[in-house]
This record gives C-alpha cells, sequence and structure tokens, in this order.
C-alpha cells in the first residue's frame, strides 16, 4: 500500500529531479551535437523546476513562491533554446556541420 502514497513523498520528487539532473549533465558531457547539448540543458532546468515545486508543495508557507521560480525558470528556457537554435543555424551556414568537434576554429 506504500507504493500508492508515493506521490505524497517529498523524497520521490527530490529523486526524480536529482534523476533529470543527472541525465542532463551526463548529456551535456556526452554528446557531440549543439542540438543534444541544447536538449540535455532543457533537462537541467526541468529538474531544477521539479525541485522548486517538490519544495514549494511540501515546505513553504506561500505556494506562490516556488510556482513564480518555475515560471521564470521555463521563461529563461524558452529564451536560451530560441538563442541557441539560432546560433545553431548560423554555425551549420557558416560550417556545413554541427558536430562540436569540426567547429574547432571558434577557440579563442
Amino acid at each position: 500500500m506504500y507504493l500508492l502514497n508515493l506521490y505524497n513523498c517529498l523524497t520521490t520528487y527530490l529523486v526524480l529531479g536529482a534523476l533529470l539532473f543527472a541525465f542532463g549533465i551526463y548529456g551535456l558531457v556526452s554528446r557531440r551535437t549543439i542540438i543534444g547539448m541544447l536538449i540535455s540543458s532543457e533537462l537541467v532546468l526541468a529538474a531544477a523546476s521539479m525541485n522548486f515545486m517538490a519544495f514549494n508543495r511540501f515546505t513553504a508557507p506561500d505556494p506562490a513562491i516556488g510556482q513564480i521560480f518555475t515560471l521564470f525558470i521555463m521563461a529563461i528556457a524558452a529564451a536560451e533554446a530560441a538563442i541557441a537554435v539560432s546560433i545553431v543555424i548560423a554555425v551549420y551556414r557558416n560550417y556545413k556541420s554541427i558536430d562540436t568537434e569540426d567547429i574547432v576554429d571558434l577557440q579563442g
């Protein structure tokens, strides 16, 4: 019967957020393409949002604080995605590749 009550426990959300964060960091380190790195960074931001909402639900006296933080994270993620996609398009036009190892001219 304890399995049915997992949604009502802060630890469940924190473990799920840690898993999302770990997958995102692993993706940032292991991916070779810029698009894969962008998707991995979105996983990291989703993990942060999940932790804010979990702490908001279980510990915060004011329920709006965690939701406001999550809305700001979503806005930052959308702006980051738009800027990163435009940079990827510009890099592809110049180098005909989005592989990070092919773009060696960008190293200062």
